[in-house]
C-alpha cells in the first residue's frame, strides 16, 4: 500500500470517487465468489476459527492469533495455525510445516513469528484447505487456527473474528479500488466477534460483540543476545532508528515516542525483504524494530538490533466470550467441544 492510496482511503478526500464503477463491480464479484465458494465448503471435524478482516492492510490479527492460540491451549485443544504465507516464496503443492527456524523468506515472516511465539504447528499453503487436511492427516492438532482468513471461504469455519485497526477503522467506507473495504460494512453482520486494536475510532463499525485490544510493550530484546530490558525505563530519552515493514508503520513509531523515545522511523512495505543496507546507520544508535520485522533481520543483525516485543491484553470476558460461541457452533453441527478436546 503506497502513502498516497493510504492517504486517500484513510483520508476525508474524495478524489478516488469516479472509480465507484470498479467498486460496484468487485462489490458485486466478492458476493459472488462468497456465495459459490461457501456453498460447496464442507465442514472438517474438529473446530474451524478464522481471524481476519474486511479492510486491506494490517490490523493486529497476527497478535491475536496468538493471543487466542495461547487461549486455545489452556482449554485443553491443541491448535494448529494455518497461514497463507505472505511475503513467502513456498507455493508448492505440498503445505509447508514451520517451525522458529525456518526462513522467512520461504515461509513468510507471520507464520515464522508465530511459530516462535506460539510453539505451535504453523502450516503454509496458498489453499488453507490444502493446510487443514494435512494438519489432519498428520495429527498436529485438534483445532485449526487460521491467520488472515476471513475471505478464504474454500474453508468452512465455526467462529469468525474480524480485527480492526481502532484508528483507522473502515476508512472512507468504500469498498476496493475506492476504498480499503475488501467486502461491505454489512458482512460483520455474518461475524461472531470483532476486535478493535486500540481505542475504538469514529470510523469503526458496532457490533453486538466488540472488544478492544491493547499492544501493550512486553521489554525491548536484544537480538542477538536475548537479552530483554524494560521497555519504558530503556526507551524514555533514548534516540533510536525505528524500522517497520508493518501495515501500519506509524503505529509502531507512535508507540516508541509514546515510551518517551526520540524516533527516526523508517517506513517499508508490509512483508518487506529487508536488506543489511535498510539497517545500517551513520552513528550508533540503536535500531528499534518489530518482532515481524526481527525474524527477517535476524541472519544479518548487528549488535544495535533490538525488538520491542509486545503483549495483547483483551478484557477478562473475551475468551468466554469465544468460548460460548465456539461451543454453540459445535452443538449445532452435532459436536461434543469436550469430546474433541481429547482426541
Amino acid at each position: 500500500m503506497t502513502d498516497l492510496t493510504e492517504r486517500l482511503w484513510y483520508g476525508r478526500r474524495a478524489l478516488l470517487w469516479p472509480l465507484w464503477p470498479l467498486s460496484w463491480l468487485y462489490q458485486a464479484v466478492a458476493s459472488w465468489r462468497r456465495n459459490r465458494l461457501t456453498s460447496s465448503a464442507e465442514p472438517l471435524p474438529v473446530p474451524v476459527v478464522v481471524v481476519g478482516n474486511i479492510t486491506v492492510g494490517g490490523t493486529g490479527k497476527s497478535p491475536l492469533t496468538a493471543w487466542l492460540a495461547s487461549h486455545f491451549r489452556e482449554q485443553g485443544w491443541r491448535p494448529v495455525i494455518l497461514s497463507r504465507g505472505y511475503g513467502g516464496k513456498h507455493t508448492g503443492d505440498v503445505p509447508l510445516l514451520v517451525g522458529p527456524d525456518t526462513n522467512p523468506a520461504e515461509a513468510g515472516d507471520e507464520p515464522v513469528m508465530l511459530a516462535a511465539q506460539t510453539a505451535c504447528p504453523v502450516v503454509v499453503h496458498p489453499q488453507r484447505l490444502a493446510s487443514a487436511r494435512m494438519a489432519l492427516d498428520q495429527g498436529l492438532g485438534n483445532l485449526l487456527l487460521c491467520d488472515d482468513g476471513l475471505q478464504h471461504y474454500a474453508l468452512a469455519r465455526d467462529v469468525e473474528i474480524s480485527v480492526f485497526d481502532g484508528a483507522r477503522g473502515v476508512g472512507n467506507g468504500a469498498s476496493l479500488p475506492v476504498g480499503p473495504l475488501r467486502e461491505p460494512v454489512g458482512r460483520l453482520q455474518d461475524v461472531d466477534l470483532v476486535v478493535v486494536n486500540g481505542v475504538p475510532g469514529e470510523r469503526v463499525p458496532e457490533h453486538p460483540r466488540r472488544y478492544a485490544m491493547m499492544l501493550h510493550p512486553a521489554g525491548v530484546r536484544h537480538l542477538l543476545t536475548g537479552v530483554t530490558k524494560a521497555a519504558g525505563p530503556w526507551l524514555k530519552g533514548r534516540s533510536c532508528v525505528a524500522l517497520a515493514g508493518i501495515g501500519n508503520p506509524g503505529r509502531f513509531f507512535d508507540q516508541l515516542r509514546d515510551l518517551g523515545a526520540e524516533v527516526e522511523g523508517r517506513a517499508f512495505p508490509d512483508h518487506h525483504r529487508y536488506t543489511e543496507q535498510d539497517i545500517a546507520t551513520s552513528d550508533e544508535r540503536p535500531v528499534l524494530m518489530t518482532a515481524k520485522d526481527a525474524v527477517k533481520i535476524q541472519p544479518f543483525a548487528n549488535e544495535r538490533c533490538w525488538v520491542l516485543d509486545v503483549a495483547p491484553q483483551l478484557p477478562a470476558g473475551f475468551g468466554a466470550a469465544v468460548d460460548r460461541v465456539l461451543d454453540r457452533k459445535l452443538a449445532a453441527r452435532g459436536l461434543d467441544a469436550s469430546l474433541l478436546r481429547e482426541t
